[in-house]
């Protein structure tokens, strides 16, 4: 089955983005949570149609999502937590800490937009891809130190 994303569906793809899924998972999620309609002719000339029309507002929020990027530069974000003798902390770090912590620093990145490429679950240096916009991606490494 083939539906039409009317908003991002994260794992999955973009608003206006034709997909291809399965029956029951259109059917009875995607489409009754108003987060898809069928691809049938006349709702894939208005997705068309739609793109169109904010591809221009498109170009403006890539060109943005990279000035915010060029901004960020190589950032190193330092967060402070309780740890053991042997360097492994306590829990691990989230998304939610790393948001809070570039919120201090004059950013603000939602914690959804924030994708760690291994969870930080002792001390060290690890990267963090934040996903400014789907063609944007940007990586800034996150200290985790001791407090």
């Amino acid at each position: 089955m083939h539906v039409i994303l009317k908003q991002d569906v994260q794992g999955l793809g973009y608003k206006n983005d034709i997909v291809k899924v399965k029956a029951g998972y259109g059917r009875n999620y995607l489409i009754p949570n108003g987060l898809a309609l069928i691809a049938n002719t006349s709702n894939k000339r208005m997705a068309e149609e739609n793109t169109r029309q904010a591809a221009h507002k498109a170009a403006k929020v890539k060109q943005d999502a990279e000035a915010l990027a060029a901004k960020i530069g190589d950032l190193v974000i330092e967060i402070g937590t309780k740890a053991g003798e042997s360097g492994k902390i306590f829990g691990a770090v989230t998304a939610l800490q790393v948001a809070d912590a570039l919120k201090t620093k004059g950013f603000d990145i939602d914690r959804k937009k924030v994708f760690f490429k291994e969870q930080p679950k002792q001390l060290g240096t690890f990267a963090v891809t934040l996903e400014l916009h789907k063609e944007v991606k940007h990586e800034i490494k996150v200290k985790v130190v001791a407090e």
